[in-house]
Formats: structure tokens, C-alpha cells, sequence
């Protein structure tokens, strides 16, 4: 019987966060990330023994994980966390405040009553530490303490650990020594990660891929001028072209990586999915069997729109006697898990998950072939929107595979024996996102970033009078600012709370570079590459009175709205344009007004379903339910009978009487719009909590 062999691949990454010269760690997310997901990950496949997977580490990680697990890395934020709370000075408080709540508010804060009225504090602030400092007490500071590390624990350890789990049911008024307690367990569960992955693949439930070092866009180190292949007449930087880095990056990566876990190491994830016939060829050179990208990938290089039976299938790229085998993940697929069901129950997602498997492959079972379907995503960062971290989700999805006969999931080697695969003799260049390299290049934070490491790297060729060991170690500051992260958060994509460290980081690394090859530090790179980014949000500046058509009536009809605009660009995943990006409103005195828009073609809002959730001040809650249709909209709310009128053309304009809705003038209102397609919770606006409407000023709040 035909059957979907179902390809998962976890990529486990983080960049290289410790300074080569001070040695100490610049920011924490490789202990927190180690606590909360890279030992839950594996572990819970022993539950699960027909389930095979791969798990794709990268060393820069792997090195960092070990020095942790030694008790080696010198980490500010743990030592922190530890130090008794009566002896912190006024300047170790505020550092503890600054990053104690770099978290998801919603499903970990909030997880944590106690937590989350320290977080209610940090933001009645304007999440300013150093107005609190003098106002959290020795306790509360304690409390906090715990709290910025408890919260991070991985599941599977909170389930069998009773140590942690009594702290966790204690809740508030920790000791010192409860303190201390977390230290030692932190040690105790990060020193289990890498046996974990060493115990899973010696049983072979899981093979073991890897990427690059560190982590650069490979396609970009081999030649920088190959972005205007996928974007034509791109702004580039003065062209970055040292190949021979993308090899020593990949040889050196499957070198460690087998001596860290004592497997073989046969495939090659390249960082974001980034390929190009050089990377390629290089790959199957340093060794590798095969490699994956995405399948935008795929519909660029065969110049087609994807039908099921070139999806999924194995292909064989090769190029004079190299040849590498190549699979392209299913984004859609991908997406759904990264995004979208962490707003379903658990239960509900695995059974839609599987259903859309069968939905997409079912055809070419029907005629006797098996379809091979990679799932290829971050292992890491997405479960944090999820409850429970993720894991009811996981065991509702692996129990649902286990037992459906027509579903097999295998490790990415297993799916390629007996293959017949299909030959490339190209592949387009571009990454997983937009089948492009724009996140990284093109804007003029990233090119002044690669501009930068060129100069560091032609110094680095000229430089003689290094020791070996200095240069040795200015080898590897180059590698590290080769890294994807750094250009991640350059330009207009992203944007994190920690940005402004990653730029530091990235220009640390390039300084230390000069610093150990004896050569005074350009003066430039003390300057931040940063530009200023427009707030999501802003308050209205006057009254409107927009006429309710769908359409721009005139311009000066929403010209005094207050904006909220969609923050798609924060965090560490990379997520497409949401299907509702901006919000204006406003009032006339008598009437609420709304308009929510898209920035793009009406045509996308046909078949969406909004919910308006609106609550006043005394706590009454209104829900307003609008279905989209071509340009027709059907209303139905819990308001009184013409409270509510919405038209749709460009936009969606919505007035709501304010009488209706009980709001007194000058009071508070409060407003959730989620949006869901074909059944499917899609987004929201605000991604979390609720917005606060005032006449005159909009406040974000989440919870």
C-alpha cells in the first residue's frame, strides 16, 4: 500500500552569543531556549516509537549548550537571577527588570498569577525599569527573580520533577534558597540535552542533521550579487564573494557535530532554506548526502504553479560529479503549524493537520505512489505561543500519525532509500522567504552590515603579525558575524527588544576581529547601524465623520483617525503579511468608527470572517460579527437593531453608536479584532490581548 512518508525536520538554532574575547555571554537565549525546548523536543518521542524524526542542530548552539552544561559560560542574566535580592545595587535591579519579561505575555507571564501582576507593574510604568527600581521590594524583586527562570522550564521536565514542581505550586514569596534550588536545576537539565539527542539517534529514532557553524546565507557568502537573480535591480553592497568560507562553515560543521553526538551526519539544512547551484555543489564537495529548501524554491526553479506529484517527491540535483539529493518542505504545511494552530485547541489542529496531509496526497496514492511530504520548521520558537509550550499539540499530532495507516513518519534519510527521484540539473537562488534574500541584503542596514565584514574580512587576508592563536581567533569573530541573526534584525522585517544588542553583538565581533590582529578598530563601528522604525500606533488627532461607503470618500475623512498598524515584523520567526494590517478609528461623539484595511487588493478580504470583540469600563462585552463576501458584508452583533452599519470595498468601514456600546464620554474602550478563513483562525489585531480606545489616545495592552 501506498503510503505519505512524512519528513520532519526541527531545526534547533541559536547565533553565537559570547564574546571570543571577554568570554561572557551577551544575552541568554541559548540556556532559556535549552530549558524550555531542546530536551522536551526529543524526549517526548519516547512516548511515540514508530515515530521518526530529524533534528537539525547547529554547532554554534551545540558549543555554547556544552559550556553551559560544564558550568563554564560566564552569563550576567543567570548570575543575576541567583544573587541574593537584598545585595543587588539600583543597577543590577534595573538590568534584572529590563529582560525579566522577554516572554510571550500571553501563555507564559500570565501562566504565573504572581508573574503577571509584576508584569502589570512594569507596564503601568511604561515598561521604563529604572522608574521601578526603588518600587519593587526585596521580595518582590525575589519573586522576580524566579519567576524570569521558572517560567522557561520545559514541560516534560515541570511533569516529573517534584523539586520544581513545588515551586511552581508555591507561586509567590520565594527564598533564597528556592533561588539557589533553580540554579542547581538548571544545571541539572542542561547537562541532559545533548545525551537526550545522543540516546534517541543510538535507538534510532531520530537522525541528525546539521547547517553551517554558524549559520551564515550560504548563497550570500558564495557570491552577495547572486540577491539580484531573485529580486532584479535589488540595492547591493559592494559584493561580498569568499566561497571558500561556505565550505570551511560546512566542513567544520559535520566534523563537530558527529564528534558531539557520535552519529553520522548526512544532511545539510542550509540556514533559511538559502540555496543556489554553488551551495549545492559545495554541500555534496564537504560531504553531504542531501539537503532541503522550500517549495517556493521548487516553483521558481521549474517556472510552474506546484501540482502535488512535484512537491512531494525526492529530487536529485547534479552538477559535473557532484549531486546531492534535495527535498522542498511544504510551506503551506509549515505554516499552519508556525502559525496558525496555535489558536486552535490541540485536539482540533493535529485532527486538520491530518486531514490536509490526506487532502493534498491522496491523489497520488489513489495511483499507487507514495508521497514523500518534508515538514521542515524552527523547533524552537514557535511553541511559545501555543499552550502548554506546545506539547499537547505534539502528542495529539504523533498519537493521530501512529495510528493512521496510510501515514509513516520517517527520517529524512529513511524517505530517500528506494527513491526515484527527479533530476535538477539548477536551482533557483533564493531562501524560504519569498523565495528571496531580502531579509539579509538590500536595505541599507544590511548592506552597511556586509559592508563592514568585508573590511574585516580583506584585513583579515592582509594581517602578518598575528600570533596563530589570535588569528585563529579572529577566524572565528569573522565566522560568527558571517552569521544569518545579524542581518535578521537589520532592515525594515523585524524588529525585538533585544535589537539593539544584536547590532551591538554584530559590531562586537567585528571589533575583536581588528582587536586580535593588532589593528586600532575603525571608528565606525562604535556607531549603531540601527535607523528609527515608525510605531505601530499612534492616537487620533481630532473628531472624524467618515461616510460608510468601504472607500476613501476623500481624504480628509480618516485624516485625524488614530492607527494601529499589525506588528508582523516582531519576534524571532518570520511570519507573512497579516490578513488585516491596519486599524483606524475614531469618533464624532456619537459613534465609534472603524476601519480595517489591507494596504492591497480588495480580492483578499473575500471569504474572511471578522469578530469585533468590544468591551466598555464596567466590563460589558459586545461582539460584532461581520462575514465577507465578495463585496457584500453580513452583520450580526449583540448590540440593538441598527447600532452597527459596515461597508466593504477597499476596506472594511464599520460605524458602532457609542450609546449602544454604553460609553460614556471620555471613557474607555476596549477592542479585539480576530479574523478567521475557511474555519481557520488566521490572525488577530492586536496579535495578543486587546487595544484600549481612548477619545484622544490609544494604549496597547495584552494578556
Amino acid at each position: 500500500m501506498a503510503r505519505i512518508k512524512l519528513c520532519f525536520l526541527w531545526h534547533m538554532h541559536q547565533p553565537f552569543y559570547r564574546d571570543l574575547v571577554s568570554g561572557e555571554y551577551r544575552l541568554p537565549w541559548v540556556r532559556l531556549h535549552a530549558l524550555k525546548d531542546y530536551y522536551g523536543m526529543v524526549q517526548i518521542l519516547e512516548e511515540f516509537p514508530s515515530i521518526r524524526q530529524t533534528f537539525n542542530l547547529v554547532p554554534s548552539l551545540l558549543l555554547q549548550l556544552g559550556e553551559y552544561a560544564a558550568g563554564k559560560a560566564k552569563d550576567r542574566f543567570l548570575d543575576v537571577t541567583l544573587k541574593e535580592a537584598e545585595l543587588l545595587t539600583d543597577e543590577e535591579k534595573e538590568f534584572l527588570l529590563s529582560f525579566s519579561f522577554r516572554a510571550n505575555e500571553q501563555r507564559v507571564i500570565h501562566r504565573y498569577p504572581c508573574y503577571a501582576e509584576l508584569w502589570y507593574r512594569m507596564r503601568h510604568n511604561g515598561h521604563i525599569p529604572g522608574r521601578l527600581v526603588g518600587a519593587f521590594t526585596a521580595p518582590m524583586i525575589r519573586d522576580l527573580q524566579v519567576f524570569s527562570q521558572l517560567a522557561w522550564f520545559d514541560e516534560e521536565y515541570l511533569a516529573h520533577d517534584a523539586e520544581i514542581n513545588a515551586l511552581k505550586e508555591k507561586g509567590h514569596d520565594f527564598t533564597l534558597e528556592d533561588q539557589q534550588l533553580l540554579g542547581r536545576k538548571q544545571q541539572e537539565l542542561l547537562g541532559k540535552v545533548l545525551a537526550a539527542y545522543g540516546q534517541a539517534a543510538a535507538r534510532g529514532q531520530i537522525e541528525v542533521a546539521t547547517s553551517p557553524f554558524y549559520h551564515p546565507i550560504l548563497p550570500l557568502l558564495c557570491d552577495s550579487n547572486i540577491a539580484d537573480v531573485a529580486h532584479p535591480y535589488v540595492a547591493l553592497p559592494a559584493q561580498f564573494a569568499y566561497p571558500g568560507d561556505a565550505s570551511a562553515q560546512m566542513t567544520e560543521a559535520k566534523s563537530y557535530l558527529e564528534r558531539a553526538i557520535g552519529v553520522a551526519v548526512r544532511g545539510l539544512w542550509p540556514p533559511e532554506g538559502a540555496v543556489s547551484d554553488e551551495v549545492l555543489a559545495r554541500a555534496a564537495e564537504a560531504g553531504f548526502l542531501w539537503t532541503a529548501t522550500d517549495d517556493g524554491v521548487l516553483e521558481r526553479t521549474l517556472g510552474h504553479e506546484l501540482a502535488p506529484e512535484d512537491k512531494y517527491r525526492p529530487y536529485l540535483w547534479q552538477r559535473g560529479d557532484q549531486k546531492i539529493h534535495v527535498l522542498f518542505r511544504d510551506h503551506r504545511l509549515c505554516e499552519l503549524i508556525g502559525v496558525v494552530y496555535a489558536r486552535m485547541d490541540a485536539e482540533e489542529a493535529a485532527d486538520h493537520f491530518v486531514r490536509e496531509l490526506h487532502k493534498v496526497c491522496d491523489g497520488m496514492l489513489r495511483l499507487g505512489h507514495e508521497a514523500t511530504v518534508p515538514i521542515i520548521l524552527d523547533g524552537e520558537n514557535a511553541w511559545e505561543r501555543y499552550r502548554g509550550n506546545g506539547r499537547p499539540f505534539l502528542r495529539a499530532l504523533y498519537r493521530r500519525i501512529s495510528e493512521d495507516p496510510k501515514l509513516q513518519a520517517v527520517t529524512i534519510t529513511e524517505a530517500l532509500e528506494g527513491a526515484d527521484p527527479v533530476h535538477l540539473q539548477r536551482i533557483f537562488p533564493g531562501s524560504w522567504i519569498d523565495g528571496n534574500f531580502d531579509i539579509w541584503i538590500g536595505a541599507e542596514e544590511d548592506n552597511r552590515a556586509w559592508e563592514l565584514l568585508l573590511e574585516a574580512r580583506r584585513r583579515f587576508d592582509k594581517a602578518t603579525s598575528a600570533t596563530p592563536e589570535n588569528r585563529r581567533l579572529a577566524w572565528e569573530e569573522l565566522m560568527v558575524a558571517e552569521g544569518s541573526d545579524w542581518c535578521w534584525w537589520y532592515g525594515p522585517e523585524h524588529s525585538a527588544d533585544s535589537r539593539g544588542e544584536f547590532d551591538s553583538l554584530f559590531r562586537s565581533h567585528l571589533a575583536n576581529v581588528y582587536r586580535l590582529l593588532g589593528d586600532p578598530v575603525p571608528e565606525t563601528l562604535a556607531h549603531s547601524l540601527l535607523k528609527a522604525h515608525q510605531p505601530p500606533h499612534r492616537g487620533p488627532a481630532g473628531m472624524i465623520q467618515p461616510v460608510i461607503d468601504g472607500k476613501q470618500t476623500s481624504h480628509a475623512e480618516w485624516a485625524n483617525a488614530g492607527r494601529y498598524r499589525a506588528d508582523h515584523t516582531s519576534g524571532p520567526m518570520h511570519s507573512q503579511r497579516p490578513p488585516i494590517e491596519e486599524l483606524r478609528y475614531g469618533s464624532d461623539g456619537q459613534n465609534l468608527y472603524l476601519w480595517l484595511g489591507q494596504g492591497e487588493s480588495k480580492q483578499k478580504f473575500d471569504g474572511m470572517e471578522l469578530n469585533v470583540q468590544i468591551r466598555n469600563n464596567m466590563a460589558e462585552e459586545f461582539s460584532i460579527k461581520l462575514r465577507l463576501r465578495g463585496q457584500d458584508v453580513e452583520v450580526s452583533s449583540s448590540l440593538t437593531p441598527g447600532a452597527v452599519q459596515a461597508a466593504l470595498q477597499d476596506a472594511c468601514e464599520i460605524r458602532i453608536s457609542l450609546t449602544a456600546l454604553r460609553a460614556k464620554p471620555g471613557s474607555q474602550l476596549f477592542i479585539r479584532v480576530e479574523v478567521s478563513n475557511e474555519g481557520l483562525p488566521v490572525g488577530s489585531l492586536p496579535d495578543y490581548g486587546e487595544l484600549e480606545l481612548k477619545h484622544t489616545v490609544l494604549v496597547a495592552y495584552s494578556f
